[in-house]
């Protein structure tokens, strides 16, 4: 009886860079909350959009406070930001609960976080994943999740967040026909 559309783990932080949140949920949103704030305040002081590196480093810096103090609770939640910078291209940072924060070129986060990021280094390895297409790094990534889980997926199931790099870079998510289309074409492809 609860509605699909108001359940999420994927939220926008600016209009560039977007958050995976996987956890409590409360958490998860005070976090979100958090990196809007600091996300606006660096725009407010600096004049422009905050580095996804500096965003994931002080996000990690307030989650590991979170582990000093006797009367704090430390977050539940491990976060994924995904944007793209103007330097140094597209960007993925994870932080965990206890304020470590690390760049990769692609991981999982959660339950079976080892058993993805396992199954994404066997496919970026061989070189020919190198430069992927939008879609093709978002079929990557619903192959990785189908193969860890061992099932598939229905597009009702998935959420997928994208940033692209076009004339005004965006985060936003896929809606289920898209979803539904990577699906179809996963399925022939294999």
């Amino acid at each position: 009886l609860t509605d699909e559309t108001s359940v999420t783990n994927l939220y926008p932080v600016t209009k560039g860079i977007g958050m995976l949140a996987t956890g409590l949920t409360a958490d998860a949103r005070s976090l979100v909350l958090r990196a809007r704030h600091e996300a606006a305040e660096f725009r407010f002081k600096l004049g422009y959009d905050v580095p996804v590196d500096y965003l994931a480093r002080r996000l990690a810096d307030m989650a590991q406070v979170y582990t000093q103090q006797a009367y704090m609770r430390p977050l539940g939640v491990a976060t994924m930001l995904i944007g793209i910078d103007d330097e140094f291209g597209p960007m993925l940072y994870k932080c965990d609960p206890a304020g470590y924060y690390v760049g990769y070129k692609a991981t999982g986060a959660g339950a079976k976080e080892q058993e993805a990021t396992n199954f994404l280094e066997k496919k970026l390895k061989d070189g020919k994943h190198q430069n992927l297409t939008a879609d093709e790094a978002v079929q990557l990534a619903i192959s990785a999740l189908q193969g860890v889980l061992s099932e598939d997926m229905k597009a009702t199931e998935i959420e997928v967040g994208l940033v692209e790099a076009k004339e005004e870079t965006a985060f936003r998510t896929l809606i289920v026909d898209e979803i539904e289309a990577h699906l179809t074409a996963i399925s022939e492809r294999d």
